[in-house]
């Protein structure tokens, strides 16, 4: 029988004693938590087995070898009560049998074996006791060494805060939830002028400054509430001598354990110096530096703070304000002197409006506005623009001179409720134009209509050249007919303007816009050059008609050296003969015709074009000055012609007008010129003028404007009849 190794070097003759370790190791990691590893456990136990086998075979028989195994078992933690239950019934039953021989069993086994439990089951009570009163002892010696450093981190804490409350350069504040002040800091006593011991016997409600921002108290009391746990504002602060103290208060709320309000702690900047400069910059950004007026930033901030907070049927209303001519004060007499004026006329204006209550502020450059924002009507807004201009009228004295200044006013009143900052001042800036352009001195009422008409007529200005582009006009023309004859002998061609959105326009909308614009030269050529195509197309389809076709020239187009090379260029592109061809110029025009345009007409008719002398008797109407201009047509003005009643409701002016109609073609066929009444609308007119020998008529009576196809028509007709 093979003998086991003996760890301390002697031999156990028992094979079997590695697989008694082997299954005790087993039933230990079976029946609880075992620290080691298996093979870790085995090799522990394959040990204690050895050392168990001694102790039964040792001579003097000894327990301690039993108590040292129990110990050791401790302190390798297989602490299990089952794996020690295990471990004593395996060393009675197995433990004999599997690990010694029966030859080296001793004869009182039995009793050894008994006497081995005992000694492995109280040295294994004994490390288990020892260690649990370690145990204990390294807790209890935790907690003081832990207590004593919680109640030092607490002397530390209370330390450093005292330092902190003491020593901070900002006040500090603690208030009980009922505003009672338990204690501040010197510089919270400092900064009100109080000491510590007076600020701690008042209320937190004692220092309340009587005009504190609104909803301030009310975030203070959800804060005690513990509705909120902290809150940060801007202050005053009355000290103690009365003065007032801005601070930069930040409160945050303390709570016992279970969530309780329990006192407040109060954090106080003094910013009297930083806010005071807040309120310079802030000063100096909203007004004005050379008059010290508001400026457009502060007007439009208290014009939008009247419309957002406007009760009902509020009214509100603008007077703008510009000095008249103001740039010609500084061209002449210099920037200074401007800038002096500017100073008393905003002054004048402040002080005109001062019992008033209303905003004057400084536009820019010599523009001012007064906020009319408690006026009950227009009235009232009329009322304070004629006080204005009455102050900026009187004379004013600056250095050694003496300057006579007069503004104009633009007026927009309206329910606050209807309009916005931007469009209140839009049409007030629209409204000053039109006081301007009525002449000095003068105040203007916004008129929703006029504005709408000035739209209307930038719209149609802002047009005018893509349409041109866009080939949106066409030529319409009239028929002038012979009066003994009733033929057509001529056509007037007039301009319309097919616009995409507003339908045909007729010249009286854009004739005049062209002219100011300049673009009446390109438009005019475009109608010459259309006319004389129309014209061309008819002579050669009805050349027995000989229609001429007249075209209105503008006195810019007469007044273009290049109008004669222009009209020679479009007859002959298009073909037409010269003598077909008829311009028409506004007597204005022609009469004052002198240097190139003069050349222009006589070069004109040298090229064999009629000329026509339109709207004659509303302007000069000297006919000697005719006399020395290549004319060929006169055409009567309308007024006379509609003179020409047959309804008897003036008799006196109806025989007037045809006295003076009478004479005009008497005096034109002396002349040995050709006349046209423009506007026959009535048979009667017809008669009465083919009794007083005029020549030709042109009007509705005879054929409003129309397409071109039309008069082809009409031609077409008269070819049948024949």
């Amino acid at each position: 029988m093979a003998a086991v190794p003996d760890p301390t070097g002697v031999d156990v003759g028992r094979a079997d004693a590695q697989g008694y370790a082997a299954d005790w190791a087993r039933a230990v990691r079976r029946l609880g938590f075992v620290p080691l590893s298996a093979a870790e456990t085995e090799r522990l136990l394959l040990v204690n087995t050895v050392r168990l086998a001694q102790a039964v075979q040792a001579e003097p028989f000894s327990v301690r070898p039993a108590e040292e195994v129990g110990r050791a078992l401790v302190d390798a933690h297989l602490t299990e009560p089952r794996a020690l239950e295990w471990s004593l019934t395996a060393l009675g039953d197995d433990f004999p049998r599997r690990v010694l021989a029966a030859d080296d069993r001793p004869a009182d086994l039995p009793r050894r074996i008994a006497a081995v439990q005992g000694g492995l089951a109280a040295g294994f009570a004994r490390a288990l006791r020892d260690r649990t009163f370690t145990q204990q002892e390294r807790i209890a010696r935790s907690a003081w060494q832990a207590r004593d450093e919680v109640e030092q981190a607490l002397r530390d804490s209370e330390a450093r805060f005292r330092a902190v409350f003491t020593g901070a350069v900002i006040g500090i504040g603690i208030a009980g939830v009922d505003g009672q002040i338990l204690d501040v800091n010197q510089a919270f006593a400092d900064m009100l002028g109080y000491s510590i011991e007076e600020l701690c016997q008042a209320n937190v409600a004692s220092l309340a400054y009587a005009d504190d921002a609104a909803g301030m108290w009310e975030i203070y009391k959800e804060l005690i509430e513990g509705k909120r746990d902290s809150a940060r504002v801007e202050k005053r602060y009355y000290r103690k001598d009365g003065s007032v103290v801005w601070t930069d208060l930040a409160v945050s709320l303390i709570r016992y354990d279970d969530g309780r309000p329990r006192f407040t702690v109060a954090m106080v900047e003094d910013i009297t110096e930083r806010y005071e400069l807040q309120q310079r910059l802030r000063f100096q950004a909203l007004h004005d530096p050379l008059t010290g007026l508001p400026n457009r930033t502060l007007f439009f901030e208290t014009l939008g703070r009247v419309l957002d907070t406007a009760r009902p049927r509020q009214r509100v209303g603008v007077c703008f304000l510009d000095l008249d001519g103001f740039k010609a004060i500084n061209d002449s007499l210099g920037h200074d002197l401007g800038d002096r004026l500017l100073v008393v006329i905003g002054r004048r204006l402040a002080e005109c409006v001062a019992d008033h209550g209303h905003l004057v502020a400084r536009m820019g450059g010599d523009e001012f506005v007064i906020l009319v924002d408690d006026g009950g009507d227009i009235d009232d807004a009329v009322a304070v623009a004629e006080a204005a201009l009455a102050a900026v009228a009187a004379p004013v004295h600056v250095g050694d001179q003496q300057l006579a200044v007069s503004a104009s006013v633009g007026i927009v009143e309206c329910p606050a409720a209807e309009t916005t900052a931007s469009e209140l001042m839009k049409a007030a800036d629209t409204t000053l134009y039109w006081a301007k352009a009525a002449g000095r001195g003068r105040w203007a009422v916004y008129d929703p209509e006029r504005n709408a008409r000035d739209l209307a007529r930038s719209a149609l200005v802002a047009g005018l050249p893509a349409a041109l582009d866009r080939g949106e006009f066409v030529v319409h023309y009239q028929p002038i007919v012979a009066l003994l004859e009733g033929t057509m002998l001529a056509v007037e061609a007039l301009v319309r303007w097919e616009h995409p959105e507003l339908g045909l326009i007729g010249p009286d909308r854009f004739i005049g816009l062209a002219e100011e614009t300049g673009l009446i030269v390109s438009l005019g050529e475009w109608v010459l050059r259309q006319a004389c195509h129309d014209a061309e197309r008819w002579r050669r389809e009805f050349p027995e008609a000989q229609l001429v076709v007249s075209v209105n020239l503008a006195a810019r187009q007469a007044d273009d050296p290049a109008i004669v090379s222009t009209v020679a260029d479009a007859l002959a592109t298009s073909g037409l003969p010269a003598e077909l061809l008829q311009l028409e110029l506004t007597e204005s025009a022609v009469m004052g015709s002198a240097g190139e345009p003069l050349r222009s007409l006589h070069q004109l008719a040298a090229l064999g074009v009629r000329l026509a002398v339109d709207d004659f008797g509303t302007g000069y109407s000297n006919l000697a000055y005719l006399r020395r201009l290549p004319i060929h047509c006169l055409k009567l003005a309308g007024p006379f012609v509609e003179g020409i009643r047959a309804d008897g409701t003036d008799a006196a002016a109806d025989h007037r007008d045809e006295r003076i109609v009478d004479a005009l073609v008497r005096l034109a066929h002396a002349l040995e010129l050709w006349v046209t009444a423009e506007a026959v609308e009535t048979a009667v007119q017809a008669e009465r003028l083919r009794a007083l020998r005029c020549d030709t008529g042109q009007g509705r009576y005879f054929g409003a404007p129309a397409p071109a196809d039309s008069i082809t028509a009409r031609l077409r007709a008269r070819e049948v009849t024949r």
